[in-house]
């Protein structure tokens, strides 16, 4: 089994397809551990706040199968099959962790972002704190302690509920 981590993040009819994108992974993957929700700038371009999470599951399916099951997910969910990196959407799910597997194809792992970005790095750092990165040798909630980019803000959104 392997142990998948997968960011979370909408910012049209953000608590909508947050909600619907949890059901679905939650039926293609069984069950699922949550980060709390946080609300952040979208980052890059101008557009609505964004809502993420991380999500946690296990599972039998190979890295690839767990790719195309998630672009799947979010084609689904009305994500553009031409959506450029820096836009607005409905549904962004990408996977963080596949194990503590470091590769470049289907998808770079571990993804960049978890140490560039507060809104991946602090939710993965809320369920997975004692995990190292696989590459850095460093765990999660001390890559969250040494985050040094003050302008990205954050804010937990107590009020999300599934």
């Amino acid at each position: 089994m392997a142990d998948v981590f997968v960011g979370v993040g909408s910012n049209i009819e953000r608590e909508r397809y947050i909600r619907q994108g949890i059901a679905a992974l939650e039926s293609c993957f069984g069950e699922l551990s949550l980060s709390p929700v946080y609300e952040c700038p979208a980052l890059g371009f101008d557009g609505p706040d964004f809502y993420n999470l991380v999500a946690r599951f296990s599972t039998p399916l190979s890295l690839e199968a767990v790719f195309a099951a998630i672009k799947r997910i979010e084609f689904e969910h009305g994500r553009a099959k031409d959506a450029q990196k820096y836009s607005s959407r409905t549904l962004d799910i990408d996977i963080l962790l596949y194990n503590q597997l470091v590769v470049a194809k289907p998808c770079q792992l571990p993804r960049a972002e978890i140490i560039k970005s507060a809104f991946v790095l602090k939710p993965l750092s809320d369920i997975a704190g004692d995990l190292e990165h696989p590459t850095l040798a460093k765990t999660y909630t001390q890559l969250w302690k040494e985050f040094a980019d003050s302008a990205q803000v954050l804010h937990r959104v107590d009020s999300f509920t599934f």
